[in-house]
């Protein structure tokens, strides 16, 4: 009888971790697309801006472009213009999905600077 009230501790318990993994892997992944969807424009809406448009409305048309991926997406960019904020995208229009770095860099509230790269 205490060989089987072990056993069935040990299942609960093993049960309970599994659950808890499951649990933390859904997070992660909503986490990541999540991420996705802060950072992913159409090439046309970043064709759509003009430097000088006012940040306001630029901002208007996008996603937000804050994220954790953020330090990977600056990696092999450009320097910044002094004095400005950016923000960056990938490329979501799902051909070449994630393969352009789309950056946008925000001064005196216009848009001061539009780059795009290749994703190092």
């Amino acid at each position: 009888m205490a060989r089987r009230k072990g056993c069935l501790i040990g299942c609960g318990v093993a049960l309970v971790i599994g659950i808890a993994g499951a649990v933390a892997l859904a997070f992660g992944l909503t986490k990541v697309v999540d991420a996705a969807n802060k950072t992913m424009i159409d090439p046309a809406a970043y064709a759509a801006v003009q430097v000088g448009d006012a940040e306001d409305a630029v901002r208007a048309k996008l996603p937000s472009g804050d994220s954790f991926m953020k330090e990977a997406l600056k990696a092999g960019g450009p320097a910044e213009p002094a004095g400005s904020t950016c923000s960056w995208f990938v490329n979501g229009d799902g051909e070449s999905a994630g393969e352009t770095v789309y950056r946008l860099c925000f001064k005196d509230g216009k848009l001061a600077e539009k780059v795009q790269y290749p994703l190092k």
